[in-house]
């Protein structure tokens, strides 16, 4: 009973992405791109690139140090 309920489950979430379509955006000005107009922002994201892969190798590293560190103390 437990795996036709999860079954049913997955199949009505992947359902409910087939009937729920967004609106389309408004479409561009007529002098659109002539002026340097572009979509989606223009926003910068090199800076939180960095910190997210800074923070990673750090998570990764403290894992690392402490797998090391447990061989150790066997």
């Amino acid at each position: 009973m437990k795996k036709i309920s999860i079954i049913i489950t997955i199949l009505l979430v992947f359902a409910a992405g087939f009937n729920s379509f967004a609106q389309v955006p408004p479409p561009p000005p007529p002098d659109h791109g002539s002026t340097g107009n572009q979509t989606g922002g223009n926003a910068p994201i090199g800076g939180g690139l960095f910190i997210l892969i800074g923070l990673g190798a750090a998570y990764g590293g403290k894992k690392l140090y402490d797998k090391k560190k447990d061989k150790l103390e066997e």
